[in-house]
């Protein structure tokens, strides 16, 4: 064909708009992860294939380790306004005698209540809120992604999205898949679930009531193998009841009612109005990969876990905070990509260790009719009785492995807890001071070593004896052997100073992952500079 006008040249098509990050599905793990991204100079776009958010309740509590990644998104002032902190969980057998309690306190070493209810469509408006005020985040509803392709490891991928009857595309330098068990980006990456064996058929039923419920403010787990179930209160007048069912089981409203009979006055039936009622079957699965270049998934995504525990929606929470700086990092830093490899391998690890103590509990709770089942039951009774076994059980989340970002120790691969400080004369917490960089927090005079490395990372140098707190760090590091700690952006410790030493002892096997290609010779610093011991006198 001859171009219209003479010297004319003929283009192909334009190519897809280009964005740093795509997230798929804006449930709270996407929009957290973009918030959080966004606090690291990352824009983002959002793609919801719902027009509007999911109206009724599902996930119901937090731990206090995710209120501390609320917090690092912005909203936790917000969250709390909403969040009503529980006492902890009974286990009570058939008759709801107490075999046992697990306390949960009300000021945790994250600055929270180790248990916080809410309603998730309220959590969800907050973020969506919080997005919509963030200039570096985009969410685009009533746009279904149907496909993601990337024909190589380290190019950007390619994004299709049917949006209001147009097809159209994107190009990300990475791409999020928060969108949930039946995920598409999973298929992208060609990741399969991996079975964990539990599956058990559940009702779940969620209630508003001004009846005089009993109820001690927490969790009651009832270990009853012919009818096991769960209670807990999420609000003011708002209560949740969930019911093993038997196959072929489908309560009506008079069944209904004699299920939750044992918590509620005898009353009429305008007394309580259902809410939900939902049948789920509960899984336990785990993909067995999380990543294909560029190409990630975080949340139901990537794991599935009955809810014994309360941990579904806080490891989806777990699995933003841990990517999201480490993707700032290669992406506005020019850190190595290897970087990346370490979100799996801290994550998945963790993520198959809590699935797994909520089947044993579901098992150990619930699991059979027969004589080992009962066994297990009077066994956790007696555990329980001896004294501390119930408050060391309240603290669930384990340390992360070692590995490169996470030195061997007593407190490598922890969080540092979070005290509050005095800041310009004015009570904080401490993430607040720290804000979104790497960070030294030490009892001693930093040593020309230590001094040399945080400037590496752009890490303040912080005293513990200037923050005014209530003596929780010193003793957190007199605890540790450490005179200082290195953390991460998410508040893991990634190296100690152990006493006396005067440097960090792991620097060889992180700095070449955290190091930039904008600052070669201060990378080769992290790892050369001399101790106090070595250096020349």
């Amino acid at each position: 064909m001859t171009p219209e006008h003479p010297g004319a040249r003929e283009t192909g098509p334009e190519p897809p708009p280009h964005v740093p990050v795509v997230i798929v599905g804006a449930g709270p793990v996407g929009v957290t992860a973009a918030l959080l991204l966004a606090r690291h100079g990352v824009r983002s776009v959002v793609l919801e294939r719902h027009d509007d958010l999911y109206p009724l309740p599902r996930a119901v509590a937090l731990d206090d380790e995710t209120r501390r990644i609320i917090q690092a998104a912005g909203v936790h002032e917000e969250f709390a306004a909403l969040a009503r902190p529980a006492r902890g969980l009974r286990l009570l057998n058939a008759r709801h005698r107490v075999i046992a309690e697990f306390p949960r306190s009300a000021h945790g070493i994250h600055g929270f209540p180790q248990t916080s209810m809410f309603d998730q469509p309220e959590l969800e408006r907050l973020l969506r809120d919080a997005l919509a005020r963030t200039p570096l985040c985009e969410l685009r509803s009533g746009a279904e992604v149907t496909g993601v392709e990337q024909e190589d490891p380290g190019a950007p991928a390619t994004v299709t999205i049917h949006q209001g009857g147009h097809v159209h595309q994107l190009r990300a330098d990475a791409v999020l898949g928060c969108d949930g068990a039946n995920s598409l980006t999973r298929e992208a990456i060609g990741a399969g679930w991996q079975d964990l064996r539990f599956e058990e058929r559940w009702m779940v039923v969620d209630v508003r009531t001004r009846a005089a419920v009993r109820c001690w403010e927490g969790v009651d787990q009832v270990c009853d193998p012919d009818r096991p179930a769960t209670f807990m209160r999420i609000g003011e007048d708002r209560y949740r009841w969930e019911f093993r069912l038997p196959d072929g089981e489908l309560p009506d409203r008079r069944g209904l009612r004699e299920l939750i009979a044992p918590w509620l006055p005898a009353a009429q039936d305008s007394d309580f109005e259902v809410i939900r009622q939902a049948h789920y079957t509960f899984r336990a699965r785990i993909a067995d990969r999380w990543r294909k270049g560029r190409l990630f998934l975080l949340g139901d995504a990537a794991h599935l876990t009955p809810p014994f525990i309360g941990q579904g929606l806080c490891a989806g929470m777990r699995d933003a905070h841990n990517l999201t700086w480490k993707l700032a990092r290669v992406l506005r830093h020019d850190a190595d990509t290897a970087l990346l490899d370490t979100y799996e391998s801290e994550r998945r690890p963790h993520a198959r260790q809590m699935i797994r103590l909520a089947v044993a509990t579901g098992w150990a709770m619930t699991g059979g009719q027969d004589r080992a089942a009962a066994l297990r039951r009077g066994l956790v009774g007696a555990v329980c009785r001896i004294p501390g076994v119930t408050a060391w059980a309240g603290r669930l989340s384990p340390a992360l492995r070692p590995g490169p970002l996470t030195r061997a120790g007593r407190l490598g691969g922890t969080f540092c807890p979070q005290p509050q400080v005095t800041v310009d004369g004015r009570p904080a917490l401490l993430d607040d001071l720290l804000g979104t960089s790497f960070a030294v927090l030490t009892a001693t005079s930093p040593t020309p070593s230590l001094q040399a490395i945080a400037d590496g990372l752009a890490a303040p140098v912080i005293p513990v004896d200037r923050l005014g707190d209530d003596g929780t760090l010193h003793a957190w590091l007199r605890h540790g052997r450490a005179d200082a700690v290195l953390l991460r952006p998410d508040r893991v410790v990634l190296d100690v100073v152990p006493a006396g030493s005067g440097t960090f002892t792991h620097a060889a096997a992180w700095s070449p992952l955290l190091c930039t290609t904008r600052r070669t010779g201060r990378c080769e610093e992290l790892v050369t500079a001399p101790s106090p011991r070595s250096a020349p006198r």
